[in-house]
């Protein structure tokens, strides 16, 4: 079975072919999360198809089956983080994302995140992206179209607050989502580089901060939450204060 990266591209990667089962897409998940994980920890390069069999307990043939190639399985993890990042921002106590509480909570639950990871390996998406997007046409297509997703769902909060007059008639949605996106992929990296979560603390608040430039005077931007003691060094954020997110 080729781990090879340079599949022409539009190459079908498929499974066999024929539906799955429910115990199949079990089977087929449970691949895939395990490989997300190892990738995560090790980085694309540093993971093989065997590695990925070990961990998640299955034999060479099922492998072959859900997965021609290491190629078409980095792809599903592609997808798999995306759904990581995504799902973030669409947790039901974030509502529509279109509040600047809840906006406020999605910058918190990030920095949380990376505290939970003890700091180590940045943002699970961001990173295949810097390991992926200059390795292969068809992959960096998968990362922008994740990336298009996940700015999708920060700029429709955006563009409903602006709606409601929460953002002035001025502000660009498209560009709020950018900075906001870049603000959090930068922070994430230099705070695995540094192990310091104030970077990406300071990127996200730095970001909120101008996005909340474009508010009318009696538009409030909450507090970020208080860390405890020792959390730049990777302890969590205190649960009991996350606010719920406000309904739109």
């Amino acid at each position: 079975m080729s781990s090879s990266f340079a599949a022409a591209a539009g190459e079908p990667e498929s499974t066999a072919g024929s539906p799955l089962t429910r115990k199949g897409q079990a089977t087929r998940a449970r691949i895939v999360a395990a490989a997300a994980e190892l990738i995560f920890q090790r980085g694309v390069a540093s993971t093989s198809i065997d590695d990925v069999r070990r961990e998640a307990r299955v034999s060479g043939s099922q492998m072959a089956h859900y997965f021609r190639d290491k190629r078409s399985l980095v792809r599903a993890v592609i997808e798999y983080q995306r759904d990581v990042v995504v799902g973030l921002a669409t947790q039901p106590r974030l509502g529509r994302l279109d509040t600047f509480e809840s906006l406020r909570l999605w910058a918190d639950l990030n920095v949380e995140k990376v505290l939970d990871q003890d700091l180590i390996g940045g943002c699970s998406f961001g990173s295949l992206a810097g390991e992926l997007a200059e390795s292969d046409s068809t992959m960096r297509s998968d990362l922008a179209s994740g990336y298009d997703q996940w700015a999708g769902v920060i700029r429709a909060g955006l563009t409903a607050m602006r709606r409601r007059g929460e953002l002035r008639a001025d502000a660009r949605p498209d560009t709020l989502t950018s900075v906001l996106l870049a603000a959090h992929q930068g922070g994430s990296l230099l705070s695995q580089i540094k192990r310091d979560v104030k970077p990406l603390r300071d990127a996200l608040n730095a970001a909120l901060a101008y996005v909340h430039s474009f508010a009318p005077e009696d538009v409030a931007l909450p507090s970020p939450r208080r860390l405890r003691p020792g959390a730049a060094q990777g302890r969590s954020l205190q649960r009991s204060t996350w606010p719920a997110a406000q309904p739109s």
